[in-house]
């Protein structure tokens, strides 16, 4: 945050001021309508050049950041970091320096170090803007406001809300994210659900109701997240194999009864199908992971828009 309370860059949600967070939301409310017309543009970045700098790979998060950069009609630059001077032995602040002669104005970065954002943005000049598009197992502040916009959209009132996330806990950003988000939004109750490997007894400092029977955690909620089950967890024996997941925390139709018959589905993508979901679940009329999709866009305007308001 700036001196004078408006948000500079967006880094993580620890700590970030509800008011922040919801006027987020609402600017994104106010964005869905963009994706509807004929011409998907508005000029809020005209004549402003965003930068994605993905040093992991994600196809669904870089490709609706850039959607969003270029319906706020921004000039776009994907980065092919494979092939550019960081492959070739340049440090990462030596890059993000080029960049800036170069007048970016806003970069959005995923990287597999959890601070790279944050130095990313102490480095960078007064004007620039950083935006974290996910970071080690840390943080993925946009993919947490999405899913809190998702909540949103279909709940209407986070006050009385029972959520559970299920899956790799220890591993995951978008827990972490998702976590930060709902309590700063006020829900009552969170849970967490998952193996004994995956999901740490600390996670109960964060405020959330810590689970290893999937059954009982699934108890009468009303959102239910699935988290993609990585392949390098099973790799590290930290997970017997993907069928025993499955058996025992995979979200099947006849588990997902336990909860409230309104409740919704989330899923950050990729899915996996038969390891963490059913596709009768991921394709059913209680899934929103094709909305949590399309809302991301709207959130990713949203979060760009305001930081070049600041």
């Amino acid at each position: 945050m700036n001196a004078n309370g408006t948000l500079r860059h967006l880094l993580s949600l620890e700590n970030l001021p509800r008011e922040v967070i919801t006027e987020i939301l609402d600017r994104a409310e106010s964005f869905l309508s963009v994706g509807t017309r004929k011409a998907k543009k508005v000029p809020v970045l005209r004549g402003r050049s965003v930068f994605n700098l993905f040093f992991e790979n994600s196809t669904r998060t870089r490709t609706t950041f850039e959607i969003a950069a270029k319906r706020l009609s921004a000039d776009v630059v994907n980065l092919d970091i494979a092939t550019s001077s960081q492959s070739k032995g340049e440090s990462l602040l030596d890059m993000i320096d080029n960049l800036v002669a170069m007048q970016a104005d806003m970069l959005v970065v995923r990287h597999s170090h959890s601070g790279a954002a944050h130095m990313i943005a102490e480095h960078v000049p007064k004007g620039v803007h950083v935006i974290n598009a996910g970071a080690g197992s840390h943080s993925h502040p946009t993919q947490g406001l999405l899913d809190a916009f998702t909540i949103r959209h279909f709940k209407k009132d986070f006050s009385k809300l029972k959520v559970v996330i299920i899956g790799d806990i220890l591993h995951s950003r978008v827990a972490r994210s998702q976590i930060h988000v709902l309590k700063a939004l006020g829900v009552p109750e969170v849970r967490v659900v998952g193996p004994q490997t995956l999901v740490p007894e600390s996670m109960s400092t964060m405020g959330v109701k810590v689970y290893n029977d999937v059954e009982l955690a699934l108890d009468g909620v009303d959102v239910v997240t699935a988290l993609r089950l990585q392949n390098e967890r099973m790799e590290a024996s930290l997970v017997p194999s993907a069928q025993d997941f499955y058996q025992n925390y995979g979200l099947t139709k006849e588990r997902l009864a336990l909860a409230d018959p309104e409740a919704i589905v989330m899923h950050p993508g990729p899915i996996n199908r038969g390891v963490e979901i059913a596709s009768e679940v991921a394709d059913g009329g209680q899934s929103v992971i094709l909305h949590q999709v399309t809302f991301g866009i709207a959130v990713r305007m949203a979060v760009m828009s305001l930081l070049v308001d600041s």
